[in-house]
């Protein structure tokens, strides 16, 4: 079918330029007119309103709380999960102390691995953000601010800050590395000489929670990435000779199931806690999970209000923890002690000798205290070791028993 189209390019352009909007008139097989509406051309406003984009833009995408969705998404309740202890307090003083250095969680399929993660989101307290700010840098600790507000606050320039809940981000198996790291804008860094970063989930994740689904099937350069954020608090980006660094200090959460394979042991000693949860084999508590199961799936709201009293109360205790962490301290007995039992294990390096006592600290300030007992240390020690003993990448992870072993040995326990 051909079409007998007149020229408007003229008249269009003429009016373009004075913002008009042009109808053009366009004849279809002589019968019907199709008018359409040309809009002005922006291109000449592009260049302005991306600089001023720039990194901004990433904050506009951030999901919005629960509350506002209307419980689009409803959460189960971190206090009705029933068993799983070790897990909840692998990740409970991970809260507390960030800087243990994560935890990796690995059991059977269907043990309730992903349930009990997304419900730590509902009890994570609120923090103090700058506002707009996509990195979510912290208005008074300069190592927790990106380079644009530390030059700012240097600058003395004021700026408004808000609160927000701590973030918990998933990072999904398919994910590429510049969606992790981010990606730097090399058209605008040439041609305006303006370093234009586009922040990925390392920068969303800062001061918060970074959940990684089946870690151990992700590619291993990827974990690499994610461990060595983790541990350093920040995440470089160089592209082209142009290097851009942000804070990406993070708690990294990994689950899997062994049976779909094994972290190798250099990235699993990364981690700080390692967890390992099994089937409920009691027939009253498996009842007692289906029930609840069966009552939250009817009715959310109302499950999620009969432990909401609950659930403030663990936010709280937490919160009151992670003030009283710098006031706890463990006696130069026990750190030896600690560190023999890392010695007699043959345990690599001595990050399992810090995440000990660090997990020991937060334990003590979670049950109010601010003096490290033996039992603290007996609690948190098998986590903190068991994956770090495996010499051979096709060997078992101990389940906790040798090293509970030469604890009571060293504490004179036996």
């Amino acid at each position: 079918m051909a079409l007998n189209m007149r020229t408007v390019s003229s008249n269009v352009v003429a009016q373009q330029q004075h913002g008009a909007r042009t109808p053009v008139r366009v004849p279809v097989n002589a019968k019907s007119v199709v008018t359409l509406r040309v809009a002005p051309f922006q291109g000449a406003a592009v260049v302005p309103q991306r600089a001023a984009l720039q990194v901004r833009a990433a904050a506009a995408t951030e999901v919005k709380p629960e509350k506002e969705l209307g419980q689009a998404r409803p959460i189960f309740p971190f206090t009705a999960i029933v068993g799983q202890d070790e897990m909840k307090l692998a990740l409970i003083l991970n809260v507390i102390d960030p800087k243990i250095g994560g935890v990796m969680i690995m059991g059977d399929r269907g043990t309730g691995k992903s349930t009990t993660i997304r419900a730590l989101a509902d009890l994570l307290p609120e923090m103090k953000v700058v506002a707009s700010d996509p990195f979510n840098s912290d208005p008074s600790d300069p190592e927790l601010m990106s380079e644009e507000v530390r030059n700012r606050v240097k600058a003395g320039e004021q700026m408004s800050v808000a609160s927000k809940k701590i973030p918990m981000v998933d990072l999904p198996l398919g994910a590429t590395e510049d969606r992790v790291c981010g990606t730097i804008d090399i058209e605008k860094a040439l041609t305006e000489g303006v370093k234009a970063f586009e922040p990925g989930l390392l920068a969303k994740a800062n001061r918060g929670i970074l959940y990684v689904d089946e870690v151990n099937l992700l590619d291993d350069h990827l974990v690499d990435v994610l461990l060595d954020s983790a541990a350093s608090g920040w995440n470089t980006v160089e592209r082209e000779g142009i290097s851009i660094s942000h804070p990406a200090r993070f708690i990294l959460v990994g689950s899997g199931n062994p049976e779909e394979g094994e972290l190798r042991p250099q990235l699993l000693d990364r981690f700080g806690m390692h967890a390992q949860i099994g089937t409920v084999k009691d027939p009253r508590l498996r009842v007692q999970i289906v029930s609840q199961r069966g009552t939250f799936d009817e009715n959310p709201a109302s499950f999620r209000k009969d432990y909401e009293a609950s659930q403030n109360a663990l936010t709280n205790r937490i919160v009151e923890a992670s003030k009283l962490l710098k006031q706890v301290e463990v006696s130069y007995e026990y750190r030896v002690k600690i560190s023999q039992i890392c010695s007699d294990l043959n345990v690599d390096g001595i990050r399992g000798d810090i995440v000990t006592n660090r997990a020991a600290k937060a334990l003590a300030a979670f049950e109010g205290r601010t003096e490290v007992t033996p039992e603290d240390i007996y609690r948190v020690i098998p986590l903190c070791l068991r994956h770090r003993l495996r010499k051979d990448p096709l060997a078992e992870i101990d389940d906790g028993d040798r090293v509970r072993e030469v604890f009571k040995k060293v504490f004179g326990m036996e």
